[in-house]
């Protein structure tokens, strides 16, 4: 079995802070991410972003993670 890699976990954390931050969107009406760092700032912009390639890198090797 295969361990992951420094990307993989990366990936796997950020799209979990993504998730949390949805939640808290979506019960709270509170955006955590813009709370830190400003409201579509440029790191705000960042941050989400990079969820978003996290999301889409985490999609593209899924079927390599069941094997693992």
């Amino acid at each position: 079995m295969n361990k992951l890699n420094f990307i993989d976990w990366l990936a796997l954390v950020l799209v979990i802070v993504g998730g949390l931050n949805w939640g808290l969107v979506g019960f709270f009406s509170y955006d955590l991410v813009a709370a830190l760092f400003g409201d579509m700032s440029g790191l705000s912009r960042i941050v989400y972003g990079l969820v978003g390639l996290s999301a889409i890198y985490l999609l593209a090797i899924s079927p390599s993670l069941s094997k693992r």
